[in-house]
């Protein structure tokens, strides 16, 4: 867990979400501000997301989850999101929000999370909000 971005989580953006996907504006103004989540195997950085508060509320966004080719299917993105749900519980977070590519929506299902809204474009790829009640026992 780290506050700011770490260079690993850069470095995995970069690949997943401007090389392989082609975004463009992938890094804004809530880097600086987010907690961020680094999953490495033998040193080299693997897997990332981010979290961070939505107006000072007990809502959180998570976002930029993004786990290297070779090591997709190796539960790598369930993991950063359950390291994220435990932090969001404890600092009294009860429910998290995220903006998924719809072709990524079965895997946040598959972690409890479920839609809402219409699907929206951002640069060019369809998304839709997603969200999970937290609850205060895990």
């Amino acid at each position: 867990m780290f506050n700011g971005i770490p260079d690993g989580a850069v470095y995995v953006r970069r690949v997943v979400f401007q090389k392989e996907q082609g975004f463009i504006h992938e890094f804004d103004e809530y880097d600086p501000l987010a907690v961020h989540f680094l999953i490495k195997d033998q040193g080299k950085p693997i897997g990332t997301c981010r979290v961070f508060q939505k107006n000072d509320s007990d809502i959180y966004i998570l976002g930029r989850l993004a786990v290297l080719r070779e090591y997709r299917g190796a539960h790598v993105g369930s993991m950063l999101i359950g390291e994220a749900e435990k932090y969001v519980r404890s600092v009294g977070g009860k429910e998290i929000q995220l903006h998924s590519q719809c072709t990524a929506r079965s895997f946040y299902q598959y972690n409890g999370y479920v839609e809402y809204g219409e699907p929206e474009d951002e640069e060019g790829c369809p998304h839709i909000w997603m969200k999970k009640q937290l609850s205060i026992d895990k």
